[in-house]
């Protein structure tokens, strides 16, 4: 198939082209900028824009089978510091792509969402598909906008979509130096010898999922034919994090310097997926123990910050 992959020179979507290539796919990359840690890969297409360029986005549509998107021009952190900024980059961009491509008509729309952020705080645990939607950021608001939209185009066009709601990823060519990413970030903190700043008493729950795990999820998503629109795609455990911590410590094989400071207001304190339904519909279950995956992380970090 064709595929676009939208945001396909970022830490996610450059692993999920990596595994569009192995599958033997024929791909097209629709980016701001050239990927950090790689040259261009040979055989794939590029296109260089902003989101917003709406005559290279149509351009880059032609001939597709499928498009993933995976552009955000937000993080959860300062999403609310300009909503209206989000809203108009992310949703009202998002609506153009998707009229252009039922014009080009696209066979399927992936669209990678949050797992953390559409659901705020959970009242239960684990969040499901089906678990309540209450975001406490512009970011988690604007995600569920957009899969309301592929709603909207699947009722009035037809257009066949599915949405991933992915958990934290981890994992290599994931920027130590960023700002999201708890294990990258303190794996780069401690490759430069630095201290670890950890908000609140390092009890906050997350759910890690090692990026190709992810991407298998994205993956069969997009090729299988489920009657299920929305999947959580996580580890489907939860780690405090403190328990990074530790794991970090014995991967790493040395003493690790962490202050902590005031918890911030915007932090779910508890969350992790339920991944039954993935696992059943898609026949997908994670397979890198975190441990496992911190490792490698770490393997790579070192070879970008410690020359």
């Amino acid at each position: 198939m064709n595929a676009l992959v939208l945001g396909g020179n970022g830490f996610i979507g450059s692993h999920l082209v990596d595994k569009l290539i192995a599958e033997g796919h024929s791909i097209r990359v629709f980016d701001r900028d050239e990927e950090h840690y790689r040259k261009p890969l040979d055989g794939v297409e590029y296109f260089y824009a902003d989101f917003g360029n709406r005559i290279l986005v149509a351009e880059a549509l032609k001939g597709m089978d499928i498009v993933f998107h995976l552009i955000s021009t937000t993080v959860p952190k300062t999403s609310n510091d300009d909503p209206v900024f989000d809203v108009m980059s992310n949703v009202a961009e998002t609506i153009h792509l998707l009229e252009k491509c039922v014009e080009r008509r696209v066979k399927k729309v992936v669209f990678v969402s949050s797992g953390g952020t559409v659901y705020g705080t959970p009242s239960s645990l684990p969040v499901s598909e089906d678990s309540p939607t209450n975001p406490e950021c512009s970011y988690g608001i604007t995600k569920l906008m957009i899969e309301k939209y592929l709603g909207l185009f699947n009722h009035l066009y037809g257009m066949d979509y599915v949405v991933v709601r992915p958990s934290n990823p981890y994992g290599a060519r994931q920027n130590p130096l960023g700002f999201q990413g708890a294990v990258p970030i303190f794996l780069g903190k401690i490759a430069r010898g630095e201290t670890i700043d950890i908000w609140g008493d390092g009890e906050i729950v997350r759910d890690y999922i090692f990026i190709e795990d992810l991407v298998e999820g994205i993956y069969r998503t997009a090729i299988w034919n489920t009657p299920s629109r929305i999947f959580n795609i996580g580890s489907g455990e939860g780690h405090s994090l403190n328990n990074i911590i530790e794991i970090m410590r014995k991967v790493v094989g040395g003493e690790i310097r962490v202050v902590y400071t005031a918890r911030r207001s915007f932090d779910v304190p508890k969350i992790y997926l339920d991944i039954s339904r993935a696992k059943v519909d898609l026949a997908w279950r994670p397979t890198t123990p975190l441990d496992i995956g911190i490792k490698k992380t770490w393997e790579f970090v070192r070879s970008v910050v410690i020359k």
